[in-house]
């Protein structure tokens, strides 16, 4: 891309950037989740960019509502910024059970991924995790195939036992889990 990237912790009042990023995507495959298998379900689900002026959960306001909530639960941020622009965003919750981190909230701006941010973002808050005695990290991650993907090659694994409030919140995910 040409630009200067920074990785670095973000502060409460830094998560309002989150309005910066792009996370318009093109989804052509969604899976749906049986137990441990993914069925693949074609079709036509793209995703467009938060909504800058609603509440609803597609929305900026909706987004940064839960990168606090996360944060006020002991959630670690870290955000990578090209040229001091937000372009990627990933927060780990270190204890949502003894050992267990919950991988709670990763997005890279479109124009900025498959560009190595998102694996970064992700193996720094794999570190944070372990180092505060993780020794799993969960995810419920987004059902597109870019997404899931990205995930299984992380080396993350389906799993069929997700943690029940994960999963009540977003039943139709694909939840996934990685030993630390």
């Amino acid at each position: 891309m040409g630009a200067s990237m920074e990785y670095k912790r973000l502060e409460r009042e830094d998560l309002g950037g989150v309005a910066d990023l792009d996370r318009q995507e093109r989804i052509d495959v969604i899976y749906e989740q049986r137990g441990v298998d993914l069925h693949e379900r074609p079709g036509s689900w793209n995703s467009p960019g938060w909504d800058p002026h609603g509440t609803h959960d597609h929305s900026v306001a909706a987004q940064r509502q839960a990168l606090e909530h996360y944060v006020d639960a002991g959630g670690i941020a870290l955000g990578a910024l090209a040229d001091g622009r937000l372009v990627g965003i990933g927060v780990v919750v270190p204890h949502v059970r003894p050992e267990i981190a919950q991988l709670a909230f990763l997005h890279v701006d479109a124009a900025f991924r498959a560009t190595g941010i998102g694996r970064r973002l992700s193996d720094e808050l794999d570190c944070i995790a372990r180092d505060a005695g993780a020794t799993q990290i969960v995810v419920s991650a987004t059902p597109s195939q870019n997404t899931v993907r990205f995930y299984l090659a992380r080396g993350y694994v389906v799993t069929d036992r997700p943690l029940p409030e994960l999963y009540e919140l977003e039943p139709e995910d694909v939840h996934l889990r990685k030993a630390l």
